[in-house]
């Protein structure tokens, strides 16, 4: 890559990213977007302004040879956007289809092995939020972004913002996870967050700058699920 293309393909990668923002995506949805350009960017030598509708065919073709539909389809779409914010040239439809579906009878979870699981779960952080999860039946990054403001006691129900498709709703609040809600928020007394992370353990919780790791629970879910000997995905659980 000369200097001259370098320069202009990370003046076309700010100008995306701009773009993308400016449009409201959500942060995942923009890495998903940008991270389509750069990975295209390093397949063509960055030079992405004269691209043929041949080359594209040939090189999403080859793209589904090693990455799942899903993830070609979000290069496809990252790439359409640039297409028509940055280059501002009209999009040539590129064909992709879409595998058939395979319907998947998914796993269940008995009340029994969910409070085998609570019991297992040996840092109160990730119990309380497993808790949490399954007794509102949250996913997992809504539980994560739970607020105090979020929690009506009056009403009995907690607002989950920017939901799926960027949409808050309520759901209802149990009695018993308000109190452990509170119970839990009494040892961290975080002015925000519900879920504060760990870095300092539940003392310095109030101090915590964001929430608990997404990663963090997962592979913490993974190992109880482990210790358990249980044979269903963890995912289902969570």
């Amino acid at each position: 890559m000369t200097p001259s293309t370098n320069e202009q393909f990370n003046h076309y990668y700010s100008l995306h990213c701009k773009h993308l923002k400016l449009r409201g995506y959500q942060p995942k949805t923009i890495e998903a977007y940008t991270r389509a350009i750069r990975r295209i960017g390093a397949c063509f030598d960055y030079q992405m302004d004269n691209l043929s509708h041949n080359q594209l065919l040939d090189y999403f073709h080859a793209l589904l040879e090693r990455l799942s539909w899903s993830a070609v389809k979000l290069d496809l779409y990252g790439l359409q956007r640039f297409y028509i914010d940055v280059l501002k040239k009209p999009w040539v439809n590129i064909p992709v289809i879409k595998p058939p579906k395979t319907k998947r009878i998914p796993d269940i979870v008995t009340i029994e092995e969910v409070q085998r699981l609570f019991k297992t779960t040996k840092k109160l952080s990730y119990r309380v939020l497993f808790f949490t999860l399954y007794s509102m039946g949250l996913r997992l990054g809504e539980g994560l972004r739970l607020q105090v403001g979020d929690i009506d006691e009056v009403r009995m129900r907690v607002q989950i913002r920017n939901a799926k498709g960027n949409k808050d709703r309520f759901v209802p609040l149990p009695t018993q996870t308000l109190l452990v809600l509170r119970r839990f928020w009494r040892l961290h007394q975080h002015p925000t967050l519900l879920f504060p992370n760990r870095k300092g353990g539940l003392k310095k919780g109030h101090l915590a700058g964001s929430h608990l790791d997404r990663g963090g629970v997962q592979v913490t879910m993974a190992a109880v699920v482990r210790e358990m000997g249980l044979k269903k995905r963890y995912r289902a659980i969570l």
